[in-house]
């Protein structure tokens, strides 16, 4: 009897590894080509009028696509400094470079996970994992000097991203939650957070945020737009991943509620609960496990690069999606080859007509441009 109750137990947290904890693997794993080898090497092979059947990627017509720099390990948050230049954060090597067709140049190194980044005139803000700090920012050597702490912030947890956006001179900061679903005894977790431009005045602006890892702000009408990954473990299609207008004040569900207000089955949360009638419904639901991150709008367009699922039996994501009049469809795909996974898509960037985007499994940075 002990055997066959080892048995079940073994078969059942094999189910469960597999459908939980499987694409971990398929995500992480090492790509067996490179994507920005394929890419290159597509673009110099074929001559004038061939097919290039054997690009990995699918983009729009009316673009072409190239390499805009590479061997970056994981470049994340993407921003142009006030001449111009790209700048990328990547967190894994603790610095934020500069970046000129190919060429790296050195902003800033030493740091503690550094993501989000933003400019006001010639001060670069940059977020740790556990604070953000202005820089003076030299325009002429491509150089942040003179580092400034201006806000703590919680470290460690699940979630170590944090983000920055600046708007009308305050800059808001988004904190992903410690954890997949708890009730955070650090009220700065799980939401988004505003402050002057020196750091005084820190207080929250919008909550009930699991991880909003990227914000952008509507053109249209300079509303602040972020993406947000719904919980893990409630199987393959929901929660809904979801794109939010964020709004001071307001409270968008996490931990006790996903979706159109649909109650978590865990709301009960260390004898808290909470009404998901007062809760904000997402301004665009998205498939579970994409797992959302840079968003950007091209036109009157939304574009959104979900970086691909982990907590899935059947992976989804790994494409950069455009909204048009609401209706989703594919604007740059074919980041998987069969079961392999060759790229993440993160950030993505627009400067004029070029759009660039980030991807921190190929450790590149690519550029859409329109022809």
């Amino acid at each position: 009897m002990k055997k066959v109750i080892f048995l079940l137990l073994f078969l059942g947290l094999g189910y469960f590894a597999w459908k939980n904890y499987w694409g971990i693997w398929k995500a992480n794993a090492p790509a067996k080509e490179s994507i920005a080898d394929l890419i290159q090497t597509a673009l110099q092979t074929p001559k004038p009028g061939e097919n290039k059947t054997d690009f990995p990627l699918k983009i729009p017509d009316g673009y072409s696509i190239s390499i805009f720099a590479k061997d970056l390990e994981n470049p994340r948050d993407l921003i142009l400094d006030p001449s111009g230049v790209v700048i990328v954060s990547i967190p894994n090597q603790g610095r934020v470079v500069a970046l000129f067709n190919g060429e790296v140049e050195e902003v800033v190194a030493g740091l503690n996970k550094p993501h989000g980044l933003a400019f006001s005139g010639n001060k670069l803000y940059v977020a740790e994992t556990n604070q953000v700090s202005v820089y003076d920012y030299d325009t002429r050597i491509y150089k942040a000097i003179n580092k400034k702490k201006i806000i703590d912030l919680p470290f460690g947890g699940r979630h170590i991203t944090r983000s920055l956006l600046i708007k009308e001179g305050k800059i808001y900061v988004s904190i992903g939650s410690s954890c997949d679903t708890c009730v955070e005894s650090d009220k700065r977790r799980g939401a988004i957070w505003f402050a002057n431009l020196d750091g005084s005045d820190f207080k929250p602006y919008a909550r009930g945020l699991r991880n909003s890892v990227f914000m952008t702000l509507s053109p249209a009408t300079n509303e602040i737009w972020a993406t947000e990954m719904g919980r893990d473990f409630l199987g393959d299609d929901i929660p809904p991943d979801e794109v939010n207008i964020i709004r001071e004040g307001k409270f968008y569900g996490w931990p006790f509620c996903w979706g159109d207000g649909s109650p978590d089955r865990d709301e009960n949360k260390n004898g808290t609960k909470f009404d998901c009638a007062g809760s904000v419904n997402p301004q665009i639901k998205l498939q579970a496990h994409s797992a959302p991150l840079g968003l950007a709008f091209l036109d009157n367009d939304l574009l959104v690069s979900y970086h691909g699922s982990w907590n899935r039996s059947i992976p989804t994501g790994y494409k950069v999606v455009r909204f048009r009049n609401g209706v989703q469809e594919d604007f740059i795909s074919g980041f998987t080859r069969g079961s392999e996974v060759l790229g993440r898509p993160v950030d993505i960037l627009l400067k004029g007509s070029d759009i660039y985007i980030s991807d921190d499994k190929a450790g590149v940075v690519y550029l859409l441009k329109a022809i």
